[in-house]
C-alpha cells in the first residue's frame, strides 16, 4: 500500500533548525527570549496587525482575548455555527452562553445580513450579546467589514476566529485585520505550525499587554512574585516562536502551494455531476488550507461518507466539514438563528488532503479516486 497521504500534516522549511539551534545556543528555551520577541514582530508585520501576543495555542489566544471584555456569566457571544469548538469553548469555560447563526452560502461563513437582522431583533428586545466571534474558514476570511459594522451600531465588538486564515486577504489587508482583536493557530495541521501555538493580535496595545500579563500567570512587575489576580500558563516558549520564524519566511510559498493544489483537484474534478467545491468569495483571496467538496448523492451517485471511507481504504486520510456547533451534544441547550446551510454542508462536504509537500502526482492519485467512485457508482444504477 502507498504511504499514508495525511489531511494536512506539517512541511518544515528546513530554516527552524537554524532558529531553534540558535534558541539552543543562546540557553532561552523557557516561555521568553528573543526569537518570542522577533516572531511577534514579525508576524505583526506580516499581518500588519501592529500588536501580538505569541501564546500556547489559538484557544488560548480566544480565552485572552474574552478576559479583556467586561463580561459576566451569563452574558450571550453569537458566533456561526460551522466552525471548530476551540473558538467556542473558552466561552463556556468563562460561564458564557453561545448563540448560533447560520452561514452563507457563498463564503461559508457567518451571513452578514442575519447577522444584522438578529441584532436589531435583539436590541429591540434587550438582550444583544457581548460579544461576536466570526470565523475565517479553511483559509477563507469572513465578510468582516459590514459584520463589524452591524456590530459597531450597537457596541458589540469583534473578536475575529482567523485560527485557519494565515496568508488570506480580505479587501487587499490581511484575514483578520479590521476586527478589535483576531485569533491564530499555529496548530500542527495549519498552514504554517509552531508544533503548537497561537496569537492574539490587535490593533490596540492595551489588549495585548493586558494578554500578555493574564498569559504569565499575572505576576506583577515586582522582584518578588505578587499576584493581585489570577491568570493563566499560556506564554508560547522561545523554541516554538523559533520554529514559528522559520515557517513564517515560506509563507507565501504555502499558500501558493495550497492553492495550486486547489486547482489540481478542480480541473480534474469539477467536471463531475453533483460534485462542486467550497467557492472563493469575490472579496478576498483564500488560501484554500483545505481544499473542500460537496457531493450531492443524487447525482454524484455516492455521498460523502462512502466516499471518505474508500479514500481511507487506499490510505488517504479526508475528513468531513465541521460539524455545527447547534448540532453537537455538548451545545444541544444552545439557540440557534438561520436556515440549513451549515447542516447540508456537514452533511455533502468533504475536505480532501491538501498539504504542501503534495506532488502533485499524490494530488492527481486522489482525484482519479474520488472520479472512479462516482464512475463505479453511477454504473451500478
Amino acid at each position: 500500500m502507498p504511504p499514508r497521504l495525511f489531511l494536512s500534516p506539517p512541511h518544515m522549511s528546513g530554516r527552524e533548525r537554524v532558529y531553534v539551534e540558535q534558541a539552543f545556543d543562546s540557553n532561552y528555551v523557557a516561555p521568553v527570549g528573543p526569537m518570542l520577541d522577533a516572531f511577534e514582530r514579525e508576524f505583526a508585520a506580516y499581518t500588519g496587525i501592529p500588536h501580538v501576543a505569541a501564546v500556547s495555542s489559538g484557544t488560548a489566544a480566544t480565552h485572552l482575548a474574552l478576559k479583556s471584555l467586561d463580561l459576566d456569566r451569563g452574558d450571550e457571544i453569537w458566533a456561526p455555527s460551522l466552525t471548530f469548538v476551540g473558538s467556542i469553548g473558552p466561552t463556556i469555560h468563562d460561564g458564557l452562553r453561545p448563540v448560533f447563526l447560520d452561514v452563507a452560502p457563498g463564503s461559508w461563513t457567518l451571513d452578514p445580513d442575519l447577522l444584522a437582522q438578529e441584532l436589531r431583533i435583539a436590541a429591540g428586545q434587550g438582550r444583544l450579546p457581548k460579544l461576536v466571534i466570526p470565523t475565517d474558514l479553511y483559509g477563507q476570511s469572513c465578510d468582516l467589514d459590514p459584520i463589524v459594522a452591524s456590530c459597531r451600531e450597537y457596541d458589540v465588538p469583534v473578536l475575529c476566529d482567523s485560527a485557519e486564515a494565515l496568508g488570506a486577504s480580505y479587501k487587499g489587508r490581511h484575514a483578520g485585520n479590521g476586527a478589535f482583536a483576531a485569533i491564530f493557530s499555529f496548530n500542527g495541521n495549519k498552514i504554517i505550525t509552531t508544533s503548537g501555538g497561537g496569537i492574539l493580535a490587535s490593533h490596540d496595545a492595551k489588549i495585548i499587554e493586558r494578554a500578555r500579563y493574564l498569559a504569565t500567570q499575572a505576576r506583577e512587575p515586582v522582584v518578588h512574585y505578587e499576584h493581585t489576580e489570577i491568570g493563566f500558563n499560556y506564554r508560547m516558549s522561545n523554541i516554538s516562536a523559533a520554529i514559528g520564524r522559520g515557517q513564517l519566511e515560506v509563507i507565501d510559498e504555502r499558500v501558493a502551494r495550497r492553492r495550486r493544489v486547489f486547482e489540481i483537484y478542480r480541473d480534474r474534478l469539477e467536471h463531475l455531476p453533483g460534485l462542486s467545491f467550497m467557492p472563493e468569495a469575490p472579496y478576498g483571496r483564500a488560501t484554500r488550507w483545505l481544499t473542500v467538496i460537496l457531493l450531492d448523492e443524487k447525482q454524484f451517485g455516492a455521498d460523502r461518507e462512502t466516499v471518505r471511507l474508500e479514500l481511507e481504504a487506499a490510505n488517504i486520510e479526508s475528513r468531513p466539514v465541521w460539524k455545527p456547533m447547534h448540532m453537537q451534544p455538548v451545545f444541544r441547550d444552545a439557540r440557534y438563528v438561520g436556515g440549513k446551510v451549515c447542516e447540508q454542508l456537514f452533511r455533502e462536504g468533504l475536505c480532501l488532503p491538501s498539504g504542501t509537500q503534495m506532488s502533485d502526482d499524490d494530488v492527481v492519485r486522489v482525484a482519479e479516486l474520488v472520479a472512479g467512485i462516482h464512475v463505479t457508482a453511477t454504473s451500478r444504477r
